[in-house]
């Protein structure tokens, strides 16, 4: 048996003049220069190493490979936790820094130390990838390519070589990548009953490739007027050329290697696929950098879209599998109609009890003031246009014009009593200079301690906290110079009330007749307000303990993920048809659905489900995940989960709650884990639960004779080496296409290598050059 390795280490007043004539100017610059995402960015700078080493069991991967790089990476100062996943044929580390480290600075000690512990690696495995990996490095928008003439690997090559390279020209992009992708690859399928026939080992045929399929500088030949560059044309860019290649000659006998196998262009992933509504496609994703504005990266794939229209074939048709950002227009925009909507209600709210449009327009003037300062505030701070930063600006339209309101009516109050309207503005600001300094420091002492506030919470509200702070000092500021210099010039006494004032005084008389009765009737029984007070007390702790706790509420997004996983060892055939038949069964519950989306590639699958928007349908997310829950635990030839994105997190993908277990050695965790895995199970509140060690791969092990080995003149090495370049799919080398490098794969055809019995067909050659068969 084999397993799979997972391990993880923790290591002044001059600013009014002229404000009537260019705020709404400022306003809109200010709006359009931060960012747009939904919410801010709660996740730590996190760098990804990826190893690659076709055929290596996990053990191999470990010791061989994570090991060595984990020991150079951990060095690195800032590092939250380190975690690493080893495979077969892969491997990954995680790195996970604190806050106040700069994701690139944080990336560039990362590549510095890969390219150290480069040494120490297998010189045959592909050399180590370092990519960003943060809460912006996940797509926002999916363009799915499709076709009913073309293959996979020409839909492949089309987004490749002319979608891929546009989108990657947008601003503030940081990568693209394709999904589904079926790169080009010269396979080379090896017959090993013909190879014994022919006295030839899948080493002979690496060889072989080696020395024909190069291209070396040769040079250049001078005359009186004319250099010529000489060039020696041995690379091979076709299958015919590669099928007569010569692998060996003797005796005038040539043995080509069609006579031993056969050469085809194909895709070089064949255990993957990709299908949107049962056809299959190839999806280009666009990840953007962070920070970036979301809906104008969206905006300009739209665009380059529509320009490449032209340069796509006929047969070939986009569309979109997915757009992130559609959820985020739809959230700015109703947070920002609820913006609108406060502003116009305080306005009127105001004009109502204030009763005169010269007292009204004092204090209204403040909010656009106020909120020009808040997106200012925003612009130096960095933060971008997100949910909670607007519901700071929403709050911020109730609470900065209530200084202005206060200032105003003490101006107007002396006003109408007679004094000169400059006195009055000077003696009015005096008197409630103190009481709005108060109310301004209580209410930024309220929300400015949330910036200190540590953990995922506190990095979430930070933004909501500084600009809703920002905004209610400059409320205060305005209210205590832009405000008194309105009023003194706006306001003025006027003997004869309009006649709207006229008809709504005896409603306000009344109502203050009916406040001062009130509260004289309250303060004669003061005991009740003790016993209303334990009262209230009383009950926010019993609603603070019924009341459901959550980071977030589950929202609607029309976005369904359907999980799928085999047992170790599977093969792709099967959890391809199991996850076939995943695809199915939604077809066969949500026969609406905008797009469905299957992918299979690993041993695990995923079906995404976008439904249509709500506005177009009767039925919400949720409905939809409980029957699909419900229908998929009726197939059990595999397992799957449904799964709803959730509003925060989710970046490193997987179950939505994790568990790490740690112990000194792998012996310990084999023994407490299947323990922890059954009290799980038991747990009726999971769904599903799996584990990432896992102890029940199957694998064949191959016990090598040395002394017989030695006396028959075989190495360990050549006995290694003929399995791996028969058995593993290994590189041989590269050739080239249009262009582009692809390359060569070489392998035991599928059909004679389906049971442990087949490596009998396989023979070796010894030192003397004697062909034999190995398991003897």
């Amino acid at each position: 048996m084999t397993y799979e390795y997972i391990r993880i280490k923790h290591t002044p007043s001059g600013i009014s003049h002229g404000i009537n004539n260019h705020h709404p100017t400022l306003w809109v610059h200010w709006i359009q220069l931060p960012g747009v995402r939904e919410y801010p960015s709660v996740d730590n700078p996190i760098i990804s190493v990826s190893c690659s080493y076709p055929g290596a069991n996990a053990d191999v991967i470990e010791n061989q490979i994570t090991e060595p790089l984990e020991q150079n990476i951990n060095g690195i100062p800032g590092i939250r936790s380190l975690s690493s996943v080893s495979q077969q044929g892969q491997s990954r580390i995680t790195v996970e820094f604190e806050l106040s480290v700069d994701l690139e600075t944080a990336a560039n000690d990362v590549r510095d130390k890969v390219s150290r512990a480069q040494r120490y690696l297998p010189r045959d495995c592909d050399p180590p990838t370092v990519s960003k990996a943060d809460a912006d490095a996940t797509p926002i928008l999916m363009v799915a390519l499709q076709s009913d003439r073309r293959s996979l690997l020409e839909l492949s090559e089309i987004a490749d070589l002319t979608v891929k390279e546009q989108l990657q020209t947008i601003s503030d992009v940081s990568s693209v990548s394709i999904w589904g992708e079926k790169r080009y690859s010269m396979r080379l399928w090896l017959d090993p009953i013909k190879m014994a026939g022919y006295g030839i080992t899948p080493i002979d045929v690496k060889n072989a490739v080696d020395k024909e399929n190069i291209e070396l500088p040769s040079g250049s030949i001078e005359g009186n007027t004319t250099e010529l560059t000489i060039r020696t044309l041995g690379l091979m860019h076709t299958a015919e050329e590669f099928n007569s290649l010569i692998v060996r000659e003797q005796d005038g006998q040539i043995v080509r290697f069609s006579d031993i196998g056969r050469a085809e262009l194909g895709p070089a992933d064949i255990k993957s696929y990709m299908k949107m509504n049962g056809v299959p496609m190839v999806g280009i994703v666009v990840i953007p950098q962070p920070g970036a504005n979301h809906i104008e990266i969206a905006d300009a794939v739209y665009k380059r879209m529509e320009q490449m229209q032209k340069d796509l074939p006929e047969d070939v048709k986009y569309n979109y599998g997915f757009d992130n950002t559609q959820f985020i227009r739809s959230s700015i925009n109703e947070v920002k109609s609820t913006v609108y909507e406060a502003f116009i209600l305080v306005i009127i709210i105001i004009f109502l009890f204030l009763r005169d449009w010269r007292v009204t327009l004092v204090p209204c003037i403040v909010i656009p003031v106020s909120l020009i300062g808040a997106f200012f505030v925003m612009y130096l701070a960095g933060f971008s246009i997100n949910v909670l930063s607007m519901l700071a600006i929403v709050l911020a339209v109730g609470l900065v014009v209530d200084d202005a309101i206060v200032m105003t009516e003490n101006i107007y109050i002396r006003i109408e009593r007679g004094m000169n309207p400059r006195e009055a503005g000077i003696e009015g600001a005096k008197e409630i200079f103190f009481a709005i300094i108060s109310t301004t420091i209580t209410l930024v002492a309220v929300f400015f301690p949330i910036v200190f506030m540590q953990g995922t919470t506190g990095r979430l509200f930070r933004e909501f906290s500084i600009v809703i702070s920002g905004s209610v000092l400059i409320s205060a500021f305005a209210a205590l110079t832009f405000t008194p210099m309105l009023a003194t010039k706006l306001l003025i006494k006027q003997e004869k009330k309009n006649w709207f004032y006229r008809k709504t005084e005896p409603f306000f008389v009344g109502l203050n007749h009916l406040y001062s009765r009130s509260l004289s009737a309250f303060l004669n029984k003061r005991w009740i307000a003790i016993l209303i007070s334990f009262v209230i007390i009383c009950s926010i702790g019993v609603l603070w303990n019924i009341i459901p706790a959550e980071m977030s509420p589950l929202e609607d997004r029309s976005q369904i993920s359907i999980n799928t996983r085999g047992a170790e060892g599977i093969t792709y055939e099967y959890i391809r048809d199991y996850t076939e038949d995943i695809n199915h069964l939604v077809d066969s519950i949500v026969p609406d659905a905008e797009a469905v989306t299957a992918r299979v590639s690993s041993g695990s699958g995923n079906v995404r489900i976008t439904l249509k928007n709500m506005k177009d349908r009767d039925y919400s997310q949720m409905d939809v995940a409980e029957q699909l829950s419900k229908a998929v635990q009726k197939k059990t030839m595999a397992r799957s989960f449904v799964q709803q994105s959730s509003s925060f997190g989710g970046r490193r993908g997987g179950m939505p709650i994790q568990y790490v277990l740690q112990a000194t050695n792998i012996s310990k965790l084999q023994e407490i884990l299947p323990e922890f895995m059954n009290k799980v199970y038991e747990n009726p509140v999971f769904q599903m639960a799996d584990v990432d060690l896992k102890f029940s791969k199957p694998e064949a092990r191959i016990q090598i004779n040395r002394d017989k080995a030695s006396i028959m003149g075989v190495s360990t090495k050549n006995i290694a080496q003929t399995l791996q370049y028969g058995l593993s799919g290994q590189r041989m080398g590269y050739f080239y296409m249009n262009g582009k490098q692809y390359e060569i794969l070489g392998e035991i055809n599928r059909q004679q290598r389906n049971k442990p019995a087949d490596l009998k067909a396989i023979y070796i050659r010894n030192e003397k050059g004697d062909m034999f068969n190995w398991t003897t």
